[in-house]
C-alpha cells in the first residue's frame, strides 16, 4: 500500500466572521474517530525532532494551531513530507505510520488529537522492529 494511501489530510471549516476566524473540529465528524485525548508541542526549534515512533492502537489527528512544521511519515517501504501551515488543515495519521515532526517554526504549536488514552506499550520506538513488524524495507 503507497504511503499516500495512508494518511489523509483534512480540511476544516471557517465558522468566522468579521470578528475574527473560528475553526471547529469535532471528534467522530471532522475527524474519523471519538477523540480521547489532547496535547500539543511548543518551544521547539528546527534542529528539534519529535515523534520518531509508530503506534499499534493509536490513531493520530495533528494541526499545526500556530506556525509551521513538517511530517515525515513512513510505512516501511517509503515516506512522505507534509508541511503543516495553516490552522484549518489536519493531518489523519491511522495505526502502525512512523511518524517524525520536525522543522518548528518559532511561533509553531502542534495541537494533537488521538483516539486513545495514553499507553507506552502500544508504541514502538525503534525503527528497526517497526520495520520487523510491518515487512518493511526501508533503510534510513
Amino acid at each position: 500500500m503507497s504511503i499516500r494511501d495512508q494518511y489523509r489530510i483534512l480540511e476544516f471549516g471557517d465558522l468566522g466572521d468579521e470578528r475574527g476566524k473560528l475553526v471547529v473540529v469535532e471528534g467522530n465528524m471532522d475527524i474519523p474517530f471519538e477523540i480521547k485525548r489532547v496535547f500539543y508541542i511548543y518551544g521547539s526549534d528546527k534542529d528539534v525532532v519529535r515523534g520518531q515512533h509508530a503506534n499499534r492502537t493509536s490513531e493520530f489527528v495533528l494541526i499545526n494551531v500556530s506556525g509551521s512544521s513538517k511530517v515525515r511519515v513512513d510505512n516501511g517501504f517509503e515516506e512522505e513530507i507534509i508541511e503543516l501551515n495553516r490552522p484549518r488543515m489536519g493531518l489523519y495519521l491511522p495505526t502502525m505510520v512512523w511518524k517524525d515532526m520536525y522543522d518548528f517554526s518559532e511561533d509553531s504549536v502542534l495541537l494533537v488529537l488521538a483516539n486513545t488514552h495514553y499507553d507506552a506499550e502500544e508504541y514502538i520506538r525503534d525503527y528497526d522492529e517497526y520495520l520487523k513488524e510491518v515487512g518493511g524495507s526501508r533503510r534510513r
